[in-house]
């Protein structure tokens, strides 16, 4: 049995490990209750008593070998595992990479930046609206097409209190609830996400943002609405854009024009986005109809006002020459990494 030990503890000693799963057979060889130290402490017990002594003691010694092993190759395994990678202090450090906001979210602040300095405030109001804010307020007729089903997300249909439930089709909501509360002169600008049951396209899209104008006053003229936008124009766009008026009809509006500038996608050669005619709409204005100032217990006779309402996602078009709108909503990090936030607040 001497000999049988010593060549175990020079096992031991030589016994070399670089995983878990060999550490665990090293233990399970020696150290369990069934390996071979274990066994060699059962014969020790049928031994005579006088050569149990010293035999016991040359087992004890392999006993704490192996245990101390076992220790030594588990605190290497450990050590080694969690040992950071080499690190070269001499490279220069990589830049925190943070987000920047969205193009769209760029236009808009910029859109209010110019509004604010000619004296309009931001208002906001509810994405899901009665039927009364949204159509019968703003003069739509009752069998006005913007309320069939092609053009509006209905939510609920004829309820007691304002009538039909739905998402808004235009943030002129707003300007009603504005006028309702306040009284004039009244002056401010509705950014705001609005809804069409509309089919997905370069240029349209079921859900888009829009940004509408409101300016109520004694004396107030169609000179102060083109003026108004012309500045705009020239703030957004640069002073080389040019503006053109077309009449139209607005239900909320009289007169009305839809407002024009050139394509500075294509700088009016002709493309996908402005129809291959060099001119894009950007707005529609008017005058506000004397109905609508009637419906929020305003005296038409005694004050005048003028409304415009544009598509952000358009303006952004322009200002950035995205040809599709699409990509505002579909997230590539490609895309949007482009825009440059600096300056912004």
């Amino acid at each position: 049995m001497e000999e049988k030990i010593k060549n175990l503890i020079t096992e031991v000693s030589q016994f070399k490990a670089s995983s878990k799963q060999e550490i665990e057979n090293f233990r399970l060889k020696f150290l369990s209750k069934k390996g071979q130290i274990a066994e060699l402490f059962e014969d020790l017990k049928k031994m005579p008593a006088d050569v149990k002594k010293q035999v016991g003691k040359s087992l004890n010694d392999l006993k704490q070998a192996a245990e101390t092993k076992f220790s030594d190759l588990s605190q290497k395994l450990t050590e080694t595992q969690t040992a950071k990678p080499d690190i070269d202090l001499t490279l220069p450090p990589v830049p925190n990479k943070v987000g920047n906001l969205h193009p769209l979210t760029l236009t808009k602040l910029r859109i209010i930046e110019i509004f604010e300095r000619l004296g309009f405030n931001v208002a906001d109001g509810p994405e899901i609206e009665d039927d009364w804010h949204n159509f019968s307020a703003l003069n739509f007729p009752e069998n006005h097409p913007a309320r069939e089903m092609q053009d509006t997300f209905f939510i609920e249909k004829g309820t007691k209190e304002g009538g039909d439930i739905l998402l808004r089709t235009h943030t002129s909501n707003v300007q009603i609830r504005l006028l309702q509360k306040q009284e004039p002169p009244v002056r401010a600008i509705m950014p705001g996400r609005v809804y069409r049951n509309e089919a997905i396209s370069a240029r349209a899209h079921c859900f888009f943002h829009q940004v509408e104008g409101l300016y109520v006053d004694r004396n107030v003229s169609f000179a102060d609405l083109k003026q108004t936008l012309f500045h705009f124009a020239k703030e957004m766009y640069g002073k080389d854009v040019k503006l053109r008026l077309r009449p139209s009809f607005f239900p909320f509006t009289e007169p009305s024009a839809e407002i024009d500038v050139t394509c500075l996608i294509c700088k009016g050669a002709g493309c996908v986005v402005c129809k291959h005619s060099g001119w894009v709409e950007i707005a529609g204005s008017g005058m506000v109809h004397p109905n609508v100032l009637r419906n929020c217990g305003i005296d038409p006779e005694e004050f005048t006002g003028f409304a415009f309402g544009m598509g952000i996602e358009r303006v952004t078009q322009l200002r950035y020459q995205v040809n599709d709108l699409r990509l505002y909503s579909e997230n590539d990090i490609r895309f949007l990494k482009q825009f440059n936030t600096e300056g912004v607040a």
